[in-house]
């Protein structure tokens, strides 16, 4: 398989961190730790930007719905590192996967929208029933969720086929 000159330089630099604990961690659970850590932290960025300076903490009105800034905020975000997770996963962490890119995608997209689900409710617990800051609570829920995807990515999404079936 020929790699991308973008690919081999983000591989290259998440082996690199990981040489000194590569004898406690896998490559492929290093890769994703890096791989989700940057898109979780993109996404949190891209949310608290969002939340705090374009919709300035105010509820959005829409004409059949009013939507909080939080969930405003985690919607709009959501698009868009559900594309850039879904090519690191693909492209850096599970690369070795032979599952097709397709069926990829459609796992990607059915795990997710558990994802989608649990930020939702994590969200809306934390900020309105426990008065969390939202971005404070955007972190909690995260590191719920990684977990979640972190093993249903493993498993299922991206799961490597065995050549003894």
């Amino acid at each position: 398989m020929a790699l991308s000159i973008v690919q081999k330089s983000i591989i290259n630099i998440i082996d690199f961190f990981h040489r000194p604990v590569k004898r406690f961690i896998p490559e492929m659970t290093f890769r994703y730790a890096a791989c989700g850590g940057g898109n979780m932290f993109f996404d949190i960025v891209l949310y608290h930007i969002l939340h705090t300076y374009v919709l300035n903490g105010q509820i959005i009105q829409l004409e059949f719905i009013a939507i909080s800034s939080h969930i405003a905020a985690f919607l709009i975000v959501f698009p868009i590192t559900f594309s850039t997770g879904f090519l690191l996963a693909r492209y850096i962490t599970f690369a070795q996967s032979k599952v097709r890119g397709r069926i990829q995608l459609f796992r990607y997209a059915m795990t997710v929208l558990g994802s989608i689900l649990m930020n939702y409710f994590l969200l809306k617990f934390f900020v309105e029933y426990c008065v969390f800051h939202p971005t404070l609570s955007k972190i909690f829920t995260a590191a719920v969720v990684i977990t979640y995807s972190y093993f249903t990515q493993k498993y299922y999404t991206f799961k490597i086929k065995s050549k003894f079936k």
